[in-house]
């Protein structure tokens, strides 16, 4: 290959993150309204009849399909779908920051308001019941944070005897955070309670 043909290949390029082709992609919605004068955070506990985490604590959202607009259409579209309330219902939705899981995706979460919220009706088959906290619990108590060990433990195949000191390569260590949050008798954690944290940083900050 010629020097030129590889600069034109580099300028052609357009950076994104490495491998993101094989990961999965996801949108979540963050919902905010009012109840009782104030501004909640509204919750969906999945379905027991779920295939993945049923039972859980989170926030209306799901795989970005490909008819979908854009991540924030994909958003937009889950919350329709679970909470079965309108799409105009939906109001000043906006993006925080993405995060990639190690488990293989990548989330883009956004944060919305629910207008009308006495209109929900939850899909049964994916949402078992919704409750709501008060947005000033999440700015006065900040989450606990658990870490969680990852140990390399490479396969039988794996050509150990490549890497120089073998058997004895020093393997950098890895380690999770998980973020918890306990109301009453709710526990929002994982995924959701580190969106949530993330948004509750932006409010701090501005």
């Amino acid at each position: 290959m010629e020097l030129e043909n590889i600069f034109d290949k580099l300028k052609e390029h357009t950076p994104t993150i490495l491998g993101s082709e094989r990961f999965s992609k996801y949108a979540v919605l963050l919902p905010l309204m009012k109840k009782e004068g104030e501004i909640h955070v509204l919750f969906e506990v999945r379905s027991l009849e779920m295939r993945r985490q049923p039972g859980e604590i989170c926030f209306p959202g799901g795989r970005i399909d490909s008819n979908d607009s854009d991540e924030k259409g994909a958003a937009i579209r889950e919350t329709v779908e679970e909470l079965g309330i309108p799409k105009e219902n939906i109001d000043n939705v906006y993006p925080i920051d993405y995060l990639i899981s190690p488990y293989g995706m990548i989330v883009y979460p956004f944060v919305g308001w629910i207008e009308r919220p006495e209109d929900i009706k939850v899909n049964p088959a994916e949402v078992g019941e919704t409750f709501t906290v008060p947005l000033t619990f999440f700015l006065n108590s900040p989450p606990k944070i658990y870490n969680v060990n990852f140990k390399a433990e490479p396969e039988d195949d794996f050509p150990i005897d490549l890497l120089v000191g073998g058997e004895n390569y020093q393997w950098r260590p890895r380690q999770l955070e998980e973020y918890f949050y306990l109301y009453e008798d709710k526990v929002i954690w994982g995924l959701t309670a580190r969106i949530l944290s993330h948004f509750i940083e932006v409010l701090h900050k501005s």
